[in-house]
Formats: structure tokens, sequence, C-alpha cells
């Protein structure tokens, strides 16, 4: 009864991983005032499944094209540039929104700033797509904003959340555990901000077949596990953490690059995102750490039983992704 309800669960997951391995990448729209009033406008459009998203900004009815918006391919997204003439209604006071079908509206990062340096910088939900821009409001910080995008990608990163788990499976005492999570977090901030400030570069799609193979490497490891000869992540935990954290850390810088970052303040965000991923794994490994000892009180061989199925769906889902994103390469 037990492993055939575990079984349909991994099931479900695996289906669930799928999906959420394309999950949706925040959009970015900046506006710029120019002295003579005009507007430059950049839109980051954001693709999910291949396809760019069905959204678009909208603006005040009287605002005037004074050139056409002009698309370029920027990496998993596309880019967008055009100046627009405020007829009738200044940038500040403008009401904007995102129009598009609701289950396809993404967080979209708004930056907006004044030909007198004011800026402010505002996070568009799909539960709340528009906005008046203001700037005599109290100007918000970028502390809540990049911490929730951090929290969202980590939670929505599937491929991420399934190494952390093997990193829980595998390490037994609680506080190896702490160290290894310790060396994980430290090596992809790193590589997160050496690449986000273009002091590193590496393409993305060879990063995220890696990081696939790690996560296909660790399950391996718990799959053959004996305890009379322990694998290397049961050996040197924090070794095989933070050298795979390295790589997770492109993989994350590659996410941040599709939200953009502010000239005047990328020091800060970059720390607010940081946060925002560190306290989405903290919360992760927390609740798998809580449902393993709710489900030993439950029954005491339940970790046991669900274990293998774990496993082995964690290891065919990164195998599918490994596949998928080696053949992407020429996509």
């Amino acid at each position: 009864m037990i492993r055939r309800f575990l079984i349909r669960t991994i099931a479900l997951l695996l289906l669930v991983g799928s999906v959420v391995a394309h999950e949706m990448q925040p959009a970015f729209l900046e506006l710029k005032e120019s002295p003579d009033g005009s507007i430059a406008v950049t839109w980051k459009l954001p693709f999910y499944k291949g396809k760019p998203l069905p959204i678009e900004p909208s603006f005040p009815e009287t605002w005037e094209n004074l050139t056409e918006p002009n698309p370029s391919p920027l990496g998993n997204a596309l880019l967008y540039r055009w100046r627009l003439k405020p007829v009738g209604q200044p940038l500040d006071g403008a009401k904007l929104s995102i129009e598009g079908p609701r289950s396809r509206i993404t967080d979209v990062l708004l930056r907006a700033q004044l030909a007198d340096g004011r800026a402010l910088t505002n996070v568009l939900r799909p539960e709340s797509p528009a906005a008046i821009i203001t700037f005599d409001a109290k100007q918000k910080t970028l502390l809540w904003d990049y911490i929730v995008i951090g929290v969202e990608h980590i939670l929505l990163g599937f491929d991420h959340l399934l190494f952390v788990l093997c990193l829980v499976l595998i390490v037994r005492d609680r506080w190896t555990l702490i160290k290894t999570i310790t060396a994980f977090t430290l090596a992809h901030s790193v590589t997160l901000a050496l690449a986000t400030l273009g002091w590193m570069e590496i393409p993305g799609p060879p990063v995220e077949a890696v990081i696939a193979l790690s996560i296909m490497f660790l399950a391996r490891e718990l799959a053959v596990r004996n305890d009379d000869r322990p694998g290397l992540t049961e050996r040197y935990p924090w070794l095989v953490a933070l050298t795979f954290g390295l790589l997770h850390g492109f993989g994350f810088a590659g996410a941040l690059s599709e939200v953009g970052l502010p000239k005047d303040q990328i020091p800060l965000a970059l720390l607010n995102f940081n946060i925002g991923v560190e306290l989405g794994q903290l919360a992760f490994v927390g609740v798998i750490l809580a449902v393993s000892a709710i489900a030993r009180k439950i029954s005491p061989k339940i970790n046991e039983v669900a274990l293998k199925p774990v496993v082995y769906a964690t290891g065919i889902m990164s195998a599918f992704w490994c596949v998928e994103r080696i053949t992407g390469f020429w996509g």
C-alpha cells in the first residue's frame, strides 16, 4: 500500500518536474526619460518552452511611438528597444500594465528613470500586472523585490532542489550536513557574483547540462550506497558540494541575467537575489527534514521504503534533462 502510493507520488513528481524545468523567467521593462522628454524603452521578453511569452507592455493611449520596437535575440529571450513620445501624460504619474493571457503573465521587473536622475524599481506580478509610476512617493529599495525573485527562482528551479535533496539524503550527520550546505552556498555565491559582474563567462546550455549530470552523479551514489564502501560524496560531502556548487552558481547567474540588474545598484541587487536563493534553499531543507521526521514517527521503515523510488525518479529525471539540454545545443 505504502509502496504503491509512493510510486504514484514519484510519477506525479516526474510530470511536474518536466514542466517546472521550463519555468517562466521574469521579464524586464526599463523606461528612461531623455532631456527632450522622449522615453527610451527596453523590453526583455523571456522564452517559455522555446517560444516568447505572449505578453507586452501597455502604455497610456495618448503616447506615440517615435520608433518601432526592434527585436533582437538575447540568450533565452528577445530584447526590444524603441522610443516613445509621452503626449498628454508625462512619465511621472503614468499608468502602465502588462497585457496577455493571465496564465502566461510572469513577474516583470520595472525600472523607470527621469531625466533629472530620479529612479524607481518595482515588480509587476501576475495578480497585479499594472502600476502607476510616481516618483514623489517614497522610493522602494531593491531589498524585497530581489529577495522575492531569488526565492521564486530556487523554489521553481527543480534541478537545483533535486541536487540539494540528494545531499540531504546522502549526508546523515546533521552537523556535516550544515557544513555541506554551507560549502554549496559559498561556492555558488562566488560564481554567481563573478558571472553577473561579467568577470567570468560560460555558455548557458553546457552549464545546464552539467548541472543535470551533477544530479545524476549524486543519484547514482545513492542507488549503489554501501555502508562498507562509502562513495565519494559520503566521504567528502563538502568537497563535492563545493565543486558542483560552482557550476550551479553559473546557472543562477543565467536566471539573474534574464531579469536584469539596475546599473546603479548592482551590488545591492546581487546580494539580495543571493539572499533570496539561500532563504528558499534553507526552507526546502527544513521541509525535507521535517517531513522525514514526521514519516519516522508514522512508520520507522517508511523512509527506507521511499528512498529507492525517490532515487530512481531523480536519476531518470536528471538523465532526461541531460539529454534534453545536450540536444538543445543544436536546437
